[in-house]
């Protein structure tokens, strides 16, 4: 799915909403998220996942075209962990609801 693709499902679930309006919502959203990663933040959203920026140190590496030794940098990274719930989704299995029964997705 594309970000245009998540537009267009927004408007298709909430059709009084204009599609200029669902595209300033989406690009908000992720402005946000990346404003909060570049800070240094944790992105925890509840049934879905959590986003971290992870720090990579300095290594040696291996140009794989010539086999030299190359110096990679230190760098960060954001990095995706999926929730419970998503895993459970994707899966095909039943989600639990707070009650623990099983509930359709």
């Amino acid at each position: 799915m594309t970000k245009w693709d998540l537009i267009a499902e927004v408007v298709k679930r909430y059709p009084r909403l204009f599609h200029s309006a669902a595209e300033v919502v989406v690009n908000g959203v992720f402005d946000s998220m990346t404003d909060a990663l570049a800070r240094g933040g944790r992105i925890e959203i509840r049934g879905f996942g959590s986003f971290v920026v992870k720090h990579r140190q300095a290594r040696k590496g291996h140009n794989p075209k010539t086999g030299a030794l190359v110096q990679v940098a230190a760098k960060c990274v954001p990095f995706f962990k999926a929730g419970k719930e998503l895993k459970l989704r994707v899966g095909g299995k039943p989600v639990p609801n707070i009650a623990g029964e099983a509930r359709d997705g």
